[in-house]
Formats: C-alpha cells, sequence, structure tokens
C-alpha cells in the first residue's frame, strides 16, 4: 500500500472531476435523472472535500479546483446533449465499475466511500435498464426493514396507480365532457349525446388505465425476478466477492472491520439468507414486495373511474346550462382536492398542489370547451 499522502491528490483530482461531469450532465436532462446526478455530484463534493482535510493534514499543498472538464469527460457530456443522456449511461457505468474498489484497500478512506462508489455504478444501471433509481445516500442511514412511520412507502404500487388514475380521469374526462359540452350549449348537440360521451370515455379510460398499469408492474416484477435471480448466479459463482460486498455495507453502517466480517460470515453461511440480504442491501429490493399487477390494474381502473365521474353525474341528473355549470364546479372542486392530497402525501404543499392541479385541469377543459363550441358553431 502506497504510504505517500500524495496519493490524497490523485482522489482528489478523481472525485472533483466526477463532480463536474455529473452537473454537466445533469443540465441535459430533467426530473428524477437530473436530481440522482446533482445527488451524485454532492456525494463526490463530500468526498472531495475528505481528501482536502486530510491533504491539509498531511501538509500537502492542494491545487485549485478545475474550472473546466477534461477533454474525455466534455466529450461525454456534447454526446449527451446531442443524442440523449442514454448514449452515455453504459461509458458511466463501466468507469464508476471500473472505479469501484479505488478505496477498499485504503485506510484513510471513510468507510462509507466503498459502498457510495459501488452504489454510483448502481445508479447508471438503473437508468440504463428504466428500474426506479436507487436512492443515493450513505448505507449507514438506511434500514432493510422496518422505517420511520412517516415514510410512507407503497411496495405494491397501488397507491400510486389510484392517485394517478383518479387524477387522469378527473382531468381526461373532464376535458372531454367540456369539448362535447360546448357544442351541445351551441344546439348542436343533444344532453344525451354529452352524457353518453362522458360515460364512454370513463369505460374506455379505466380499462386502457387499468390494462396499462398491468402490463407495466407486471414487466416491472419479472424485471426485479431478473435481478435476483442474477443476484443468486452470482452468489453462486462469486461468494467472495458477494461476501466482501456484506462486509463493505456493514462497515458503512457503522460496524468495525473485525464486526462487519463476522455479521457476514454468519449470512454467508445461509445462502437462502445470504441471497435474502444481498438482495435488500445492495438491490433494494423487497423479494416479499415486488407489485402486485392485479393489485394495481384494479386500484386505477376503480380511481380512474371515480374521478372520471365527476363531470359525467351532473349530465345523468340534469341538463343544458344548469349540468354544465354543475359540472364545472364539481370538477374545480375535485381538481383542488385531488391536488391537495396529492400534496399532503408528497411534502410539496397542499396549496401549490392543488393550484397546479386546477391550472392543468382548468386549461386541458377550456381548450376542448372552445373547440366544442367552434365545431357546434359550424355543424349547428
Amino acid at each position: 500500500m502506497d504510504k505517500d499522502p500524495k496519493r490524497f491528490l490523485r482522489y482528489l483530482d478523481a472525485e472533483r472531476k466526477a463532480s463536474m461531469l455529473y452537473r454537466a450532465l445533469a443540465e441535459t436532462v430533467t426530473g428524477d435523472r437530473a436530481d440522482a446526478l446533482i445527488e451524485l455530484a454532492d456525494i463526490e463534493d463530500a468526498h472531495a472535500e475528505h481528501w482536502v482535510e486530510k491533504l491539509n493534514e498531511y501538509g500537502v499543498e492542494i491545487p485549485p479546483a478545475p474550472t473546466r472538464l477534461d477533454p474525455q469527460d466534455q466529450k461525454l457530456v456534447n454526446t449527451a446533449r446531442s443524442t440523449g443522456l442514454n448514449s452515455v449511461l453504459g461509458t458511466l457505468e463501466e468507469i464508476e465499475g471500473a472505479n469501484a474498489g479505488m478505496y477498499d484497500d485504503e485506510p484513510e478512506a471513510l468507510e462509507s466511500m466503498p459502498i457510495d462508489e459501488r452504489e454510483h455504478a448502481e445508479v447508471f444501471r438503473s437508468m440504463q435498464t428504466g428500474t426506479t433509481i436507487p436512492k443515493i445516500t450513505s448505507r449507514a442511514a438506511t434500514t432493510s426493514t422496518g422505517g420511520e412511520p412517516w415514510h410512507k412507502v407503497d411496495r405494491s404500487g397501488s397507491v400510486r396507480a389510484a392517485v394517478f388514475g383518479i387524477s387522469d380521469g378527473l382531468v381526461s374526462n373532464t376535458a372531454l365532457v367540456m369539448g362535447f359540452a360546448g357544442a351541445s350549449l351551441n344546439g348542436s348537440l343533444e344532453n344525451s349525446t354529452v352524457l353518453f360521451a362522458g360515460l364512454a370515455g370513463l369505460l374506455a379510460g379505466s380499462f386502457s388505465m387499468a390494462a396499462g398499469e398491468y402490463v407495466s408492474v407486471a414487466s416491472q416484477r419479472d424485471l426485479f425476478r431478473r435481478e435476483i435471480e442474477m443476484e443468486a448466479i452470482e452468489l453462486r459463482e462469486k461468494p467472495e466477492e458477494e461476501a466482501k460486498e456484506l462486509e463493505l455495507i456493514y462497515r458503512a453502517k457503522g460496524l468495525d472491520r473485525a464486526q462487519a466480517k463476522a455479521v457476514s460470515d454468519t449470512i454467508m453461511s445461509d445462502p437462502k439468507t445470504a441471497l435474502d440480504t444481498l438482495v435488500r442491501e445492495e438491490l433494494g429490493l423487497d423479494p416479499d414486495e415486488l407489485g402486485s399487477p392485479v393489485k394495481v390494474a384494479i386500484s386505477s381502473f376503480v380511481a380512474f373511474a371515480i374521478g372520471a365521474s365527476v363531470a359525467v353525474i351532473p349530465y345523468a341528473v340534469l341538463s343544458g346550462a344548469a349540468a354544465f355549470y354543475t359540472a364545472i364546479a364539481a370538477a374545480i372542486i375535485a381538481l383542488c382536492v385531488v391536488g391537495g392530497v396529492v400534496g399532503r402525501f408528497s411534502g410539496r404543499g397542499i396549496v401549490f398542489s392543488a393550484m397546479r392541479q386546477l391550472s392543468w385541469g382548468v386549461g386541458a377543459a377550456a381548450v376542448t370547451y372552445i373547440v366544442g363550441s367552434l365545431i357546434g358553431v359550424s355543424t349547428g
């Protein structure tokens, strides 16, 4: 092992460059991918700060941080900008995979660093396969089971499907009904036609949502099972490497080297327990909760139907302008309620989420109403 403290310069340079690369790549995408890249960059910055402290401790001069990407990294960013992030994910995974063991034998590294580096490769692998991006934090702060009561975990996917279903049903069918209502108020359509259109939209949308969610979750479940099978193969073919992975995980959780090795050896002595633990700790999956396609499909169907019925019911009991204005009032209230509930559970804020949901719903309904009115005038 190299005892020269100047080796920290190499680590510092690598971490600084990685941070710059991930921040530059984050500018090429949005949503979860951008957030994940920023979080990766933050972790690299934390690693870099550690090496700065070590260099100061040993009295080694610290070079200034780079202000521009090196040519190879700039090429990756240019490619991501021109052809999309997907085109460079394989390269990024290879780079992180090659560097995954850089801190395994480094006594001055933080215990979480080896796990962090391996986790980064997993992030890029998840981006390529389209699976859920694993939470990017030190594993010392996570647990494999349980958790605080304020964490709202939807393992089956049915809650997500219900929220999405009721929101989609409310917005899409309200817009559909408003389009037909626009034509109806100009005298070109009967009230029964608007009601029939709303019911048709409700049924078609409900079945479509249920089928889509079923296929989506079933496919995801198949992918998760494949990941578990691959982990089982690795466990059979490379037990020493998997044992080392577990040891590093438990070192990152706060155990010293001897304790972590003892725990790892105990777990690895039982292949079934070892696989279950590796799947939970390394892949971030719960083998007992891979999602239920049937539950999600039913949840989506019912939720969409409830949301879609809001603008339809007034036309079932009223007619003309009374039905129209009642449908508008019911839709506005429902949009605010749905948006508020989403904001409450997501932590984004009830008022903000309610106004966002209302804006999109009103916008969609207004457009279809105007189109319906124009068609009603031209055909009336």
